[in-house]
């Protein structure tokens, strides 16, 4: 289905492109991966960019919330509505209840088009109907009521947990649990937070610039950007696009990595000269930022299962102008037994974990939907390998930081207790979780933990 001159001039081509990306995204494509082949593919320009990326990421989030709209609005319920036309309807509803910039005749017009040119000729009234119908329902309430109080009363008792999953589009599941983690106030923090486009966040390259001279290189070329409190961290704000453009991505001066990220090198402790493990490092902000704080002088290696992955990691270090990072292609459960001679070998060891992504739902739109308990019941138990895996390698005295970027206690805190109940000759040096919506950045839990016998643990096997 190509797009034509006419197509761009009437504003369709951006709105063609999410729905093209939400249909891969429904076939099982990740959001990010989707989104970037279709801009890569169109020739679009910045604004319409900005839009297409705007709409997908938007539509993906309040999938739930879309959804009951539909149901209330349709005489189909909306999962057994057409696929193709029940993307095209998130795309025209998240305009009209989310998009204050957008006319809502522009939202209504651009979706009963694309039915058309698309083949669905047939449902288009269809579309026109729901869509006609939604205005109708929003002239009748006060535009800063937020999209959920427009729902027509659901039937029926409706719990806590039904509620706030509505509200902010989260799986009912993950509503149940924020309740019963956190305060209700917190809880409705962190949903809301979800739904929030994240900051760009860049880590300044010690190694090659200091923040006041990317601070104003960036204004000189008309970016908001502005210091937060990490002390080689500059945050961009309404930006889009792509950041390789931006001044200094050239030279090495910065990389890309959220706020929260960069928090969990530092609590290594890096000194130069150290011998440094990062165990599950690609695609590898971590192991280039513990670079950094140890001035590019001591022994790092970055191991990762991933070949193609570790490739971006040395390309990314090459950039930045780091030399002592070495990359091996592994399973990090197995390297106290692949290679002995690391036994008692590392002074730190860092194990950013697999994990459930809890704490980044706001970066990745699509993540809420593709993860359910079953696979954070899998998920605990492959931390739990990796960390008994990883222990032998660590030197007497030495440390290992446990991070994750979730907020699932079996992932964090019950982890690192049923560690230490198992390993006496190591203890708790401190523990942090970051939750969303009570911090800037993603949510992250670290812990830090000490080896206090004298000799390391042999890997069994």
């Amino acid at each position: 289905m190509g797009l034509t001159v006419e197509a761009a001039l009437i504003g369709l081509a951006p709105r063609q492109l999410a729905w093209q990306v939400l249909q891969a995204v429904a076939a099982g494509a990740y959001a990010d991966g989707a989104l970037e082949r279709e801009l890569n593919r169109l020739p679009l320009e910045s604004a319409d960019r900005a839009l297409a990326t705007e709409l997908t990421y938007g539509a993906i989030r309040q999938q739930r919330l879309l959804d009951a709209w539909l149901d209330a609005l349709g005489k189909v319920p909306a999962a057994r509505q057409p696929p193709r036309l029940r993307w095209l309807l998130h795309l025209g509803c998240y305009q009209l209840l989310f998009s204050e910039r957008i006319p809502a005749a522009a939202a209504v017009n651009t979706t009963v088009e694309l039915a058309k040119r698309a083949g669905l000729g047939r449902l288009a009234p269809v579309a026109n109907g729901i869509l006609r119908g939604l205005l109708r329902l929003r002239q009748h309430l006060p535009a800063e009521a937020p999209p959920w109080q427009w729902l027509p009363q659901l039937e029926g008792p409706v719990t806590a947990a039904e509620e706030l999953g509505l509200r902010h589009s989260l799986p009912a599941w993950l509503a149940g649990l924020l309740l019963q983690w956190l305060p209700p106030e917190n809880a409705e923090a962190f949903a809301a937070s979800c739904n929030q486009a994240p900051s760009l966040d860049l880590r300044i390259n010690p190694q090659r610039s200091n923040r006041e001279q990317v601070l104003e290189a960036l204004h000189k070329a008309g970016f908001s950007a502005e210091p937060l409190v990490e002390s080689q961290a500059i945050g961009l704000r309404g930006r889009g696009g792509d950041p390789r453009h931006l001044p200094g991505y050239d030279e090495g001066t910065w990389c890309v990595q959220d706020r929260s990220a960069q928090r969990i090198a530092p609590l290594l402790d890096p000194q130069p000269g150290m011998r440094i493990l990062d165990a599950c490092a690609a695609p590898g902000g971590k192991s280039t930022h513990l670079a950094e704080l140890i001035g590019d002088q001591g022994e790092l290696w970055a191991v990762d299962r991933s070949e193609a992955r570790l490739r971006r990691l040395q390309r990314n270090a090459d950039r930045l102008g780091l030399t002592c990072i070495q990359t091996l292609a592994a399973d990090a459960c197995r390297l106290a037994m692949e290679r002995p001679h690391w036994q008692g070998h590392f002074d730190r060891v860092l194990l950013d974990a697999p994990c459930s992504g809890l704490g980044t739902l706001a970066r990745h739109a699509d993540a809420r939907w593709r993860i359910n308990p079953g696979a954070i019941a899998d998920l605990v138990g492959l931390q739990q390998q990796l960390l008994e895996g990883l222990l032998p390698l660590v030197a007497p005295r030495g440390q290992l930081v446990y991070a994750t970027c979730t907020v699932h206690p079996a992932e964090n805190d019950d982890q690192i207790t049923g560690l230490l109940s198992r390993h006496p000759g190591w203890r708790l040096v401190r523990s942090q979780q970051w939750w969303p919506g009570q911090v800037e950045g993603d949510g992250f839990f670290a812990a830090v933990l000490q080896r206090t016998d004298e000799w390391p643990e042999r890997a069994a096997g």
